[in-house]
C-alpha cells in the first residue's frame, strides 16, 4: 500500500530565530495516525526544524540539492553536506526548473546524488498552462519524467522511496486551480511513464502527491482520488491551522487504506 504523504515546502521563508517555533506547532498540531509528515524548510533553518521536531514523527527535507559532491560551487550545497540535517529533498521543483534553468537531464543526476546520500527524494512535475491549453500536459510531464528517469536504477530509486509531486505550474499562486479529476488523470499518466521507462509493477507502488496551491479547503478533492496519495503544499504549510487542516484530511484517507493501525 502506498505511503500517505504531507510534505511542506516552506520555500524562502522563515529564519533560524522563528522556524523552530512553528515547526513545533505544526508538529503538534498534525499527530494524525498513518501520515507521513515531512517539513522542507530553508537550508538556514534545517538545523533549527529538526532539533525542534526532534521526538515527533515529523521528517525533515531540504528543498533542493547540488548535482556534485564538493567543488567550487559557490552558494550551493551537496547531499553529503546535508547529512544528519535532512532524510528528503524535493527535486526539481518549477520554480528551479524556471529561475535556475534546471533541465531534465541536470534533475536526474541530482537525483543520483540524493540517492547516494541517502536522501529521499520528492521529484516535481508539471505543466505551464500553455502547454494544458494546447493539449501537451501529458506529452510535458512524460518527458520531464523520461529525461529525469530514463536509463537509472528504477529499483535502487524505488526503494529509497521516491516520490512524485504533480504541480501543475499554472495552479501554484495563480488562483487558478486543477480540479481533482486532472491531478488524478495525470497521476495515473506518471505511472504510465515510469512503466514506459521500465519501472514495471513499481510504478504502481510509487506515490504521487498533488502540489498546486494545496489548503485544508481544497484538499479533500485531491485526497478523494485513489490516484493521488498525499500533497506538497507551499503557502498553506506555512499556516499551523491550514496545516493541521490539511492533515487531518490526509488522516480519512490513510484509515481508509488501512494505514492508520
Amino acid at each position: 500500500m502506498r505511503p500517505i504523504v504531507i510534505a511542506a515546502n516552506w520555500k524562502m521563508n522563515t529564519t533560524p530565530s522563528d522556524a523552530g517555533d512553528l515547526a513545533r506547532t505544526i508538529a503538534s498540531r498534525t499527530r494524525v495516525r498513518g501520515v507521513t509528515r515531512v517539513i522542507c524548510p530553508p537550508f538556514v533553518a534545517i538545523a533549527a526544524v529538526r532539533d525542534a521536531v526532534a521526538g515527533e514523527e515529523v521528517e525533515v527535507g531540504a528543498q533542493n540539492v547540488h548535482h556534485e559532491l564538493a567543488g567550487a560551487f559557490t552558494g550551493e550545497v551537496s547531499a553529503p553536506m546535508l547529512a544528519g540535517l535532512a532524510t528528503w529533498v524535493i527535486i526539481g521543483h518549477s520554480e528551479r526548473r524556471a529561475y535556475a534553468g534546471e533541465t531534465n537531464e541536470l534533475i536526474g543526476v541530482k537525483l543520483d546524488r540524493a540517492l547516494e546520500g541517502g536522501l529521499r527524494p520528492i521529484l516535481c512535475v508539471g505543466e505551464q498552462l500553455a502547454d494544458r491549453e494546447a493539449g501537451r500536459a501529458t506529452a510535458v510531464v512524460d518527458d520531464q519524467l523520461r529525461g529525469a528517469l530514463e536509463g537509472r536504477d528504477s529499483a535502487a530509486l524505488a526503494a529509497c522511496g521516491l516520490v512524485i509531486a504533480y504541480e501543475p505550474v499554472w495552479a501554484i499562486g495563480t488562483g487558478r486551480n486543477a480540479r481533482g479529476a486532472d491531478a488524478a488523470a495525470m497521476a495515473d499518466a506518471i505511472r504510465t511513464s515510469l512503466r514506459g521507462v521500465g519501472w514495471g509493477s513499481l510504478a504502481d507502488d510509487t506515490p504521487v502527491l498533488y502540489g498546486g496551491s494545496v489548503t485544508s479547503t481544497n484538499v479533500d478533492e485531491f485526497l478523494s482520488e485513489a490516484a493521488i496519495d498525499g500533497a506538497l503544499g507551499g503557502g498553506a504549510s506555512l499556516k499551523p491551522d491550514e496545516m493541521a487542516g490539511i492533515v487531518a484530511r490526509a488522516g480519512v484517507t490513510a484509515a481508509a487504506r488501512g494505514l492508520a493501525s
